[in-house]
């Protein structure tokens, strides 16, 4: 269906274990599709004051990814619990201590805690020390920095594609990425201005431009662009590093030097992703079109009962006043 976008809503989403959580202006929606019907869990949203710092452009950026994976993994370990029997696991002997000490509120935020950790730390490992440590050793060849981290941006943008293209084969994962595309088509009704149906919904396309692969894609651009540049600065205040080139330290001073940039790259990647989804034409269509292809791969086609809970986790959250989620 052509995009018949007549307003772009600030209203996202992420796909859960058999649901949906659908954040808003001033509330969050978790949605579960049980044995009995629908679980809907409304919460409010801690809104920070406008002229708060941390609501600064750049700031905001590294900011607003922080909260949204802790709230990410705080919902998806919500909705294991509220999914079917049959889909829970049972605590090891270890979670049964560790709640059994620490109480249950204080054990659930060492769960959530480490997950984040984790998960942060594995991204962080997959996609951006390993492409560096491998794209390092080709400075023996390469004396170019710029060639070098165009080197080290493909190497990252393939391991990147592979590893969605083998998720998004999992059996498991499929009917999670179906909430995943029921999320943006449920959006893209609203959007349109439609009733929000399961038929007006099931019509719409499963891509959004707003989407969370969408931003992935552009920190991966982004990276290679600033770390161009910085490691190029870098060696121009430091001349004495490009004696060592080539050598291990050398390749270790960069690689520190560039994961300490990486809360840079990610605010910068905000700030473009805000600009890119508040605009649209040829150009913006332009800079989207590569994260909107991705998204054939983190979103499937959702059956109704899957859009039945998009539009239910979408109507939760939606504010009282028409316009307080405009984007």
């Amino acid at each position: 269906m052509a995009n018949q976008e007549k307003f772009k809503t600030m209203i996202g989403g992420q796909a859960l274990i058999e649901g949906l959580m659908m954040r808003g202006p001033q509330k969050d929606a978790i949605v579960v599709r049980g044995k009995e019907g629908l679980t809907v869990e409304v919460s409010d949203r801690k809104v920070r004051p406008k002229e708060s710092p941390l609501n600064w452009p750049i700031i905001r950026g590294a900011v607003v990814f922080f909260d949204s994976q802790l709230t990410g993994v705080k919902a998806l370990m919500r909705s294991a619990d509220l999914s079917p029997e049959e889909n829970q696991e049972e605590p090891s002997k270890l979670d049964k201590w560790l709640e059994k000490k620490l109480g249950d509120k204080k054990f659930q935020q060492l769960v959530v805690g480490i997950a984040v950790a984790m998960g942060l730390a594995l991204s962080i490992f997959l996609f951006f020390l390993l492409p560096m440590v491998i794209g390092s050793f080709f400075d023996r060849w390469i004396r170019s920095n710029l060639l070098l981290n165009l080197v080290e941006g493909f190497i990252r943008i393939l391991l990147f594609s592979g590893y969605m293209i083998l998720v998004s084969r999992m059996g498991e994962m499929k009917r999670v990425f179906a909430y995943h595309g029921a999320e943006h088509k449920t959006i893209r009704c609203y959007e349109a201005g439609l009733p929000l149906t399961v038929e007006n919904v099931r019509q719409q396309t499963r891509l959004h431009p707003r989407c969370g692969t969408s931003f992935l894609l552009v920190v991966m651009i982004i990276s290679i662009l600033l770390f161009s540049v910085a490691s190029s600065l870098l060696l121009t205040i430091v001349p004495s590093l490009a004696a060592i080139h080539g050598s291990f330290l050398y390749r270790l001073i960069m690689i520190a030097f560039k994961l300490l940039l990486l809360p840079l790259v990610v605010s910068f990647s905000y700030e473009i992703n805000r600009w890119v989804g508040r605009h649209d034409n040829t150009f913006t269509r332009i800079l989207s079109a590569p994260g909107m292809w991705f998204q054939y791969f983190t979103t499937n086609e959702p059956d109704d009962s899957m859009i039945e809970v998009g539009i239910t986790a979408l109507e939760a959250v939606l504010p009282e006043n028409e316009g307080d989620d405009l984007w």
